[in-house]
């Protein structure tokens, strides 16, 4: 009696837990895994603007491994990547370290550093286009001061990719820094005050105690940040001019998608460029989980 008695009570208790966890479910099915279904599907198909889907097979895709404009949104975004996420990442911990330290006025630096993350993508590029401006931006003016002759940072292939990932790294920093900082905080201070005891400098408390302690807030940062540089998009569309000479030079691999899917009204494309862009969010993400295990130390 008591055996069946426990049983009904296990299962009373796994319904109302699956009560409690239906609505977030149910959200995440209608807002997240049914839109990645239905692009899948549109990218086997032609569609343009409002029409109705016609089934091609693996034509979109096919059209896309010989697209050299996609190979080359690609390569930018990978070079945004690259350049962006261990630089910002430095910066972010380095920002972080400071702040945690004992310095005046911490307050207001932590909320100056992080006013571009609750700032609006295109009011930043509105001041950065301006800052950027050739004629009469503020960059090309301190330049001009020591007698710089500033380069046309927006319009000019050359330079139009590093403003960008400028403002990138920029806007990024405030945002991790506050997930480090917690994670610094989060460190016991009798681990510092025994290796004190023992000898050792700040140098090597950092990279034997805060660095080892703080990998695994580290490693979020790290991830987050490289999902987020591979969906590089409101800075290219906001400072770039679509008939700009620069923009083949600054495109991005969403900024494609967004050309093809609403400005092309080329959906099925669209949804093939944003599959081949999960795809390799999927495997960037899988070789970071693996190699996790060789610095992330979560005990």
């Amino acid at each position: 009696m008591k055996e069946t008695s426990l049983k009904s009570w296990q299962r009373n208790k796994q319904i109302w837990a699956f009560i409690f966890i239906a609505p977030t479910l149910l959200l995440i099915l209608i807002l997240n895994v049914w839109p990645i279904v239905q692009t899948l599907y549109y990218s086997f198909n032609t569609m343009k603007g409002l029409g109705e889907p016609v089934w091609n097979g693996i034509a979109n895709y096919t059209t896309a491994f010989h697209d050299k404009e996609l190979g080359r949104a690609l390569i930018n975004t990978m070079i945004f990547t690259v350049v962006t996420v261990p630089i910002g990442t430095f910066l972010s911990l380095l920002t972080a370290v400071l702040l945690n330290s004992k310095i005046k006025a911490k307050s207001f630096f932590r909320v100056v550093y992080f006013i571009p993350v609750i700032s609006a993508p295109v009011a930043v590029s509105m001041v950065w286009k301006w800052l950027y401006n050739s004629e009469y931006g503020l960059i090309n003016y301190l330049l001009s001061l020591i007698g710089i002759n500033g380069p046309d940072w927006l319009g000019d292939p050359k330079f139009a990719l590093t403003s960008i990932m400028i403002v990138g790294i920029w806007s990024l920093v405030g945002y991790n820094m506050v997930i480090l900082l917690g994670g610094l905080q989060d460190i016991p201070k009798t681990f510092y005050e025994a290796a004190e005891m023992d000898g050792a400098g700040p140098v090597k408390q950092f990279f034997t105690i805060t660095i080892p302690l703080l990998s695994p807030t580290l490693f979020f940062v790290v991830i987050t940040t490289f999902i987020g540089a591979l969906q590089v998009f409101d800075y290219i569309l906001m400072m770039i001019s679509r008939y700009s000479p620069s923009i083949k030079s600054t495109e991005s691999i969403v900024y494609l998608f967004y050309q093809y899917t609403f400005a092309n009204n080329n959906k099925g494309y669209g949804a093939t460029i944003a599959i081949i862009l999960l795809v390799i969010i999927l495997v960037i993400t899988m070789i970071q989980m693996k190699l996790q295990k060789k610095w992330v130390h979560y005990k």
